[in-house]
C-alpha cells in the first residue's frame, strides 16, 4: 500500500513537471517581438551605456583638469579681499588715519594720541603674485599631471576592452542558453513521440508496462531539463542587459549566430607575447607609474631650493564704504628658502624613492602576469578549436546512432534501455558541441583581450 502511494505521488509530480514544461513551450510561442541586436550593436551600446566605461571616461576628464591645475602655476595669481576693523588702539587709530589720508593737525594732540576715539577702517586689497623661480617644481608638476592623464587614458582603453569581453561572454551565453533550450525542447518532443510509440506497442501486447513507465520517467526528466534551460536563458538575458548597461527587463533578439571556424592560434606564443608587451594597457600603465614616481621624487627634491616671487598690492582704506579714503600701492620681490623643516623634505624624497622602487617591482609583476595570461589564452584557444572538431563529430555520430536505435525499437529489435541511452547521449552530445563552440568563441576573444588588441573594430566583434 505504501509503495503504491509513493508511486502515485511520483507520478503526479512527474505530471506536474510535464505540464509546467508544456506551459513554457506555449508561452514561448506568445512572446512579443524583440528588438534585433547584432554583436557589434551590443558592443556599441555597452560602450555608450556601461557604467565602467563612463567611470573611466570621467577619470580621464579628471586627469585633464589636473593638467590645467598644474599649468595655472605659470600664470600670475590675483586675490581680492575686503575687511572691516574697528578699535580705539592708539597705534591702529594713528596708522588708519594715515592710510585713509584723514590725518590732520588736531590728531597731534597728546590727549587724542593717547586716548583716541574708536575708529572704523574698511580695507579693500588687490594682490597679484607671479612666481619667478621655483626650481622647476611647476614644470615637473605639469609632467606628473600629463603622466596621470596618460594613465587615465590607458585605464579607459582597458575598461573598454574589459566591457567588450564581458559583452561577448554575455551575448554568447544567451546564444548558448537558447541552443540548450532548443536541445531540451527537442528532447521533450522526442520523449513524447517515444512514449506514444511505447503505448501503442504496449497496447498491441508486444511490450510490458515497464517500458511505458520508463519513458514517462524519461519524459519527466527531459521536462525538468526544459524548465532549467528556460530559467538559464532568463538569467543569461539579464546578465547581458547588465553588461550592456540597460534595464534588466529589456529583451533583444540576438542575430549574430553562435558559430566558430575552429581555427587554432595563427601565430606563435612568442609572437603573441611581443604583441601583448606593446599593446596591453597594464604594461603601459606600469611604465607610466614608474615614470610618475620618479617625477614625484624630483618635485619633492625641489623643496631644497629657494622660491622667488614678485608681488604687487593695491590697497584702499576708508572710514565707511561710501566715503573716499586713501589708496596706495607697493611692489616687491620675495625670496622664500626653507632652511629647516624638521626633515620633512628629506622624508618626502625618500617616500618618492620607495614609490619608484615599488613601481619598478609592480612593473615586473605585471609583465609576468600578462605573459601568463597570454599563455593561458593561447592554449585555451588551441584546445577549444580541437574540442569543436571532436564535439562536432561526436554529435553527428550520436544523431546517426539515435536514428538507428529508434528504427530498431520500432521493429522490436532494440530494448527501451538502449533507446533511452541513445536519447540521453544525443542530448548530451548536442549540448557539448554548443558548449565547445561557445568556449572557442570566448577563447578567441580572451586571447585578443590578453594581447590588448580587443576593440570595437576587432574582427571577432564584426
Amino acid at each position: 500500500m505504501l509503495t503504491q502511494t509513493s508511486s502515485n505521488v511520483r507520478f503526479r509530480y512527474g505530471a506536474r513537471v510535464i505540464q509546467t514544461a508544456m506551459t513554457l513551450l506555449a508561452l514561448s510561442a506568445l512572446l512579443p517581438a524583440q528588438e534585433a541586436l547584432t554583436l557589434r550593436q551590443a558592443v556599441d551600446l555597452a560602450l555608450r551605456s556601461n557604467p565602467l566605461v563612463a567611470a573611466a571616461e570621467a577619470g580621464e576628464g579628471e586627469a585633464q583638469a589636473r593638467i590645467q591645475q598644474a599649468r595655472s602655476a605659470y600664470l600670475p595669481h590675483a586675490e581680492f579681499s575686503e575687511s572691516f576693523q574697528r578699535s580705539n588702539n592708539p597705534v591702529f587709530v594713528f596708522t588708519s588715519l594715515l592710510t585713509q589720508r584723514q590725518f590732520s593737525e588736531r590728531n597731534f594732540d597728546i590727549g587724542a594720541l593717547n586716548h583716541p576715539d574708536a575708529l572704523n577702517n574698511y580695507q579693500s586689497r588687490l594682490t597679484v603674485e607671479q612666481v619667478l623661480f621655483d626650481a622647476r617644481k611647476t614644470r615637473r608638476a605639469l609632467e606628473a599631471a600629463n603622466f596621470t592623464r596618460q594613465l587615465a587614458s590607458e585605464d579607459t582603453r582597458r575598461s573598454q576592452s574589459d566591457v567588450i569581453l564581458f559583452v561577448l561572454q554575455a551575448y554568447f551565453e544567451v546564444a548558448l542558453a537558447e541552443r540548450n533550450l532548443d536541445v531540451a525542447r527537442d528532447s521533450v518532443g522526442s520523449a513524447k513521440a517515444d512514449l506514444s510509440r511505447a503505448e501503442s506497442i504496449y497496447q498491441s501486447g508486444r511490450s510490458t508496462r515497464a517500458d511505458v513507465l520508463a519513458l514517462r520517467v524519461h519524459l519527466a526528466a527531459t521536462s525538468e531539463q526544459l524548465i532549467r534551460a528556460s530559467n538559464d536563458l532568463a538569467v543569461s538575458r539579464a546578465a547581458l542587459n547588465d553588461a550592456l548597461g540597460v534595464d534588466l527587463d529589456q529583451t533583444f533578439e540576438l542575430t549574430t549566430p553562435l558559430e566558430s571556424d575552429a581555427s587554432p592560434p595563427e601565430y606563435s606564443l612568442e609572437a603573441y607575447r611581443r604583441v601583448a608587451v606593446e599593446n596591453r594597457a597594464e604594461m603601459r600603465q606600469a611604465d607610466l607609474t614608474r615614470r610618475l614616481a620618479y617625477t614625484e621624487q624630483q618635485i619633492a627634491g625641489s623643496a631644497y631650493w629657494p622660491r622667488l616671487a614678485f608681488e604687487g598690492t593695491i590697497e584702499a582704506d576708508r572710514q565707511n564704504l561710501s566715503s573716499k579714503g586713501g589708496a596706495y600701492w607697493f611692489t616687491g620681490v620675495t625670496l622664500h628658502w626653507n632652511l629647516w623643516n624638521g626633515g620633512e623634505t628629506k622624508a618626502r624624497v625618500q617616500q618618492a624613492r620607495f614609490a619608484e622602487t615599488r613601481a619598478e617591482a609592480l612593473q615586473r609583476r605585471s609583465d609576468s602576469a600578462i605573459h601568463l595570461e597570454v599563455r593561458k589564452a593561447y592554449f585555451d584557444l588551441q584546445a577549444a578549436a580541437e574540442r569543436v572538431e571532436v564535439a562536432s563529430a561526436a554529435s553527428a555520430e550520436a544523431e546517426e546512432e539515435n536514428r538507428i536505435i529508434q528504427n530498431r525499437y520500432k521493429s522490436g529489435l532494440s530494448t527501451i534501455t538502449e533507446l533511452l541511452r541513445s536519447e540521453t547521449a544525443l542530448a548530451a552530445a548536442r549540448t557539448r558541441y554548443f558548449v565547445a563552440v561557445y568556449d572557442n568563441r570566448i577563447a578567441a576573444a580572451a586571447l585578443e583581450h590578453a594581447l590588448g588588441t580587443l576593440s570595437a573594430n576587432s574582427a571577432l566583434v564584426n
